[in-house]
């Protein structure tokens, strides 16, 4: 008989989501654009406090209108996250310009402020930076803000796993210059695909609507003046999104208890640490990460292998861009004089499975496949 799978983090839907689809339907509202979108971006600037919203296609079509925006052109330099995964860093390469990675502290596991102030004495110039809320646990944004405001550079913020997290009761993904937000299927509510910039500056949401429309003047005919992208979001999957921030609340609520559960279950195994909290933020844990003391003689591989004998979904931490084969040739900032805290993480974590609809058999079987190789 094969085993129950169980899932990393899966999408649960609630049956709202099926009112504003059929409204979709029965008015033929089911093209990019309509009713559906218009209300997403009200409801999500409303929840957040972001000022202004654009419902895209995907979160990376968000971070790379938010680089356009930003004025960065061919030969640029943007300082990124370099723990992160590789949407947050593409979109530069997109428009030419080059990435600096940039190596992240081991409190939040988050880019590091002072490497970033290293990085702006070796590139004063930079023109952006790209800032990563990893596994939904705030940065350290105010500094990083600061920094960024100080240097002159334009700060987008990349809440994609972050929706619902805080920073000093502030949401994070309203910091930044940009923000933006993904609604990807196995994030903390999804609309099957899709992602949102935010901004406090009208005129730039407008913009990056304009951008994302394939940037069609306002004439009777097609014309088009520069180049635009077919990035708009469609109202059916609107209408998805709409029924989930109904839960999103409740979702983050369900992240955090698992994330609770892991942190006491493994309380009493000294090679276990879960993944670190901001002390000033408040996360929505959308994975709960874990990371093993060095010399441990348990790899989280042998976790990993362990979890998927019993069909439990579980993956590696973010491999550091800077180690990708394709950024090979990028600059990388960091504290370190021997190897990255981003390193570090990457070879001793993992990522637990996350998903709100474990039941507490489900918690429970994951918790004694890993302790049984503790020996516990």
């Amino acid at each position: 008989m094969e085993k129950k799978r169980i899932f990393l983090s899966s999408p649960t839907m609630h049956g709202e989501e099926q009112k504003f689809i059929k409204e979709a339907f029965d008015t033929n509202w089911v093209a990019p654009l309509g009713p559906n979108v218009d209300a997403f971006e009200k409801e999500m600037a409303e929840y957040t406090g972001c000022g202004y919203a654009a419902a895209l296609s995907a979160g990376t079509a968000a971070i790379h209108l938010a680089v356009k925006l930003a004025g960065v052109k061919e030969g640029d330099r943007v300082f990124c996250s370099s723990l992160t995964f590789s949407a947050s860093c593409n979109p530069i390469c997109y428009e030419k310009a080059i990435p600096v990675f940039i190596d992240s502290e081991e409190d939040t596991w988050n880019m590091d402020p002072k490497a970033l102030e290293k990085a702006f004495e070796k590139y004063p110039d930079t023109k952006a930076v790209i800032c990563v809320h990893l596994y939904g646990t705030p940065a350290k944004i105010d500094e990083i803000q600061e920094i960024c405001h100080r240097h002159g550079a334009v700060l987008i913020e990349d809440a994609a796993e972050s929706l619902a997290s805080t920073f000093k009761g502030q949401m994070t993904g309203t910091f930044g210059d940009f923000g933006i937000y993904s609604f990807n299927g196995n994030k903390i509510i999804t609309t099957s695909g899709g992602g949102m910039l935010v901004s406090k500056d009208e005129e730039v949401v407008a913009k990056a609507r304009f951008l994302s429309t394939q940037a069609r003047d306002a004439a009777r005919w097609y014309q088009h003046s520069q180049i635009g992208y077919n990035y708009r979001m469609s109202n059916i999957i609107a209408g998805v999104g709409r029924g989930q921030l109904l839960h999103l609340e409740e979702h983050k609520a369900k992240k955090k208890a698992i994330y609770q559960q892991y942190k006491e279950a493994f309380a009493d195994i000294e090679e276990i640490s879960m993944n670190p909290m901001n002390p000033d933020g408040d996360a929505n844990n959308w994975l709960s990460g874990m990371v093993l003391a060095k010399g441990c003689k348990v790899t989280p591989y042998q976790i990993m292998d362990a979890l998927a004998e019993e069909n439990i979904e579980s993956r590696p931490v973010w491999k550091p861009m800077h180690l990708q084969p394709v950024f090979a040739d990028c600059d990388f900032i960091t504290l370190k004089e021997e190897g990255s805290v981003g390193e570090d993480i990457f070879n001793r974590g993992l990522c637990l499975p996350s998903d709100i609809k474990n039941t507490p058999e489900d918690m429970e079987l994951i918790i004694t496949t890993i302790r049984r190789l503790f020996g516990k």
